[in-house]
């Protein structure tokens, strides 16, 4: 089995995300001692935006100076991670309603037509079903219910992004009100890794 792990927080050692992730791996490991893990700390070494330099790069008779190959192969290397594990554990912080634009980098990277999905007659097909993709989610505020919910463009933006590529079950494993105090946010991040260390490998 071959496991993605990327953390998106750049909070370091302080995020709860990060301590989320961590434990679902832990625990996908214990019970798979031979799972292959890739990891990718896009809070430490963020990939680059989309840039117009590297749509165009895509197309044979296109110039490439040395910055746009180096990014043209980094964004190669991170479709094939994503192509090639049957497991990715993703760490999502909200900031600003939202997820980091370090995951948002990621993510156009991975959500490529004609490799995680493709446009047919009857609509747009999904190219990257039957991997298992679990979020460890973190925020400061409650957002599963109420006026919050409308506010929530995290996990639910996740979900259509994979549902888009063919995974429709997104596990969530989620820490709510973090910032809500040292109590609130200790008795949820342990919750978030009593959840974690449940899991099960598929």
């Amino acid at each position: 089995m071959k496991l993605l792990h990327v953390d998106s927080s750049i909070l370091g050692d302080n995020s709860v995300s990060r301590k989320i992730s961590a434990g679902i791996v832990e625990a996908l490991r214990a019970e798979n001692p031979g799972v292959e893990v890739t990891y990718r700390d896009l809070g430490s070494a963020p990939i680059g935006h989309l840039s117009g330099a590297y749509l165009a790069g895509q197309s044979a008779d296109v110039k490439h100076d040395q910055a746009l190959q180096e990014d043209l192969d980094l964004g190669g290397r991170t479709l094939a991670e994503f192509q090639a594990a049957d497991v990715v554990v993703i760490g999502v912080p909200m900031y600003n309603f939202a997820v980091p634009s370090q995951l948002k980098a990621w993510v156009d990277r991975v959500l490529v037509a004609g490799k995680t999905f493709r446009y047919t007659e009857s609509g747009p097909e999904g190219l990257a079903g039957g991997k298992r993709v679990v979020l460890a989610v973190s925020r400061g505020g409650h957002y599963l219910d109420g006026q919050a919910a409308a506010m929530e463009h995290q996990e639910s933006w996740l979900k259509t992004v994979f549902g888009f590529m063919g995974i429709a079950d997104v596990e969530v494993i989620r820490a709510e009100g973090v910032a809500r105090g040292p109590e609130v946010r200790e008795a949820s991040l342990k919750a978030a890794l009593d959840q974690a260390k449940a899991l099960h490998a598929a």
